[in-house]
């Protein structure tokens, strides 16, 4: 048994069985075990768990240079601009944007600050010494502390997905929430009893139909709502998996939930054995982004797929812009391999979303 998985036992054995929320909450972000505060994993990249449209391809972050460049523009070309990261790992994202912003738009790039904001300790020494050359550029520091008066872009890539989820399921006609308990040989187990709270009721009574089972975050709806209010003038681009609620609903493969959890790029089939071992994922509702948004006084300027999405901001033209500046045939391969798992049919990024939104004047 992991030190996490003791701590959880202990806390268990003592209070009763907790809400799985709470269950994932510790399972990802405990300050000490936690999957993404431990430093001697390997999360990203071939030998992690999992990969990030940034570690694949420069291509992702140079494309989205041009398209903050266009956002730029559309501002009024302010003479200070802010792009902000939120969970932005090891800082690859960062690290190409900055370049492609240096290399393509200087003087976009003379009037810009980065803001990366990162809750694992670890993540963030990793992307302080990715991004070193950029120091005078870069902020390391929380969202909060943005200057709202500033012209900002916000962005994150698979952030939303993160957030621990309550998960709730119908049975005869009324709303159980999922518990974690531990059974007699000390392992931990799924204990089905009331809601903890009344805003999951709200949230998905009308929705979910008998047998069914849902995940909500109700942590992420507010963290988009204070991400929103700090927004002042400019933008936010989420890019992320998931459905729209109509869909999320009907489609047969979500009657079970979209929890999941991977490592080494494998799925877990034991969500529950080895926390704080393993990534836990969810597809986010994308109808509960949209309707925070709003609410917050934020219209949509896109929602695409994401391969849809890279196309129409200048994928192929910084594929040329790259393949021209390549001396060596393997590189130039390589990055034309690169582009089309990107865009064919069936890549990766067919299963992404691209959300853009501005605050209305």
């Amino acid at each position: 048994m992991s030190a996490l998985s003791d701590r959880l036992l202990e806390r268990i054995r003592a209070e009763g069985p907790i809400t799985f929320y709470e269950w994932m909450r510790a399972a990802l972000y405990d300050p000490d075990y936690g999957y993404y505060s431990r430093s001697d994993l390997q999360r990203w990249g071939r030998q992690g768990d999992y990969r990030t449209s940034p570690e694949r391809s420069a291509l992702f972050g140079a494309t989205f240079a041009r398209y903050f460049a266009t956002l730029h523009k559309v501002l009024g070309d302010p003479e200070r601009f802010v792009i902000c990261e939120v969970g932005g790992g090891e800082g690859h994202f960062a690290e190409t944007v900055l370049h492609t912003l240096h290399d393509r738009f200087p003087e976009i790039f003379q009037n810009t600050d980065y803001v990366f904001d990162e809750i694992s300790t670890d993540a963030q020494s990793r992307a302080k010494k990715r991004l070193a050359s950029f120091s005078d550029r870069v902020q390391f520091k929380s969202i909060e502390d943005l200057n709202a008066s500033l012209p900002k872009i916000i962005f994150s890539n698979e952030l939303l997905d993160a957030f621990p989820v309550h998960r709730v399921t119908m049975r005869d006609g009324k709303l159980f929430e999922f518990y974690v308990q531990v059974d007699g040989e000390g392992n931990f187990q799924w204990f089905l009893g009331e809601l903890s709270t009344e805003r999951l009721r709200l949230d998905l009574v009308a929705r979910m139909t008998e047998g069914q089972t849902a995940e909500v975050s109700p942590g992420m709806e507010d963290w988009l709502e204070q991400t929103y209010k700090s927004l002042g003038t400019g933008y936010v681009v989420t890019v992320d998996y998931g459905f729209e609620s109509h869909d999320n609903f009907r489609v047969a493969g979500s009657r079970n939930g979209t929890l999941r959890a991977f490592q080494g790029h494998q799925l877990v089939s034991e969500i529950l054995a080895s926390p704080g071992e393993h990534d836990i994922t969810t597809s986010i509702d994308w109808t509960r982004v949209f309707e925070v948004g709003t609410r917050e006084g934020l219209e949509v300027v896109t929602f695409q797929r994401q391969d849809q999405f890279l196309l129409q901001a200048g994928l192929l033209e910084e594929l040329e812009t790259r393949v021209d500046e390549t001396t060596r045939e393997s590189d130039k391969l390589r990055l034309r391999t690169e582009a089309r798992e990107m865009i064919l049919p069936g890549g990766m990024a067919q299963s992404f979303q691209v959300l853009v939104q501005k605050k209305r004047r």
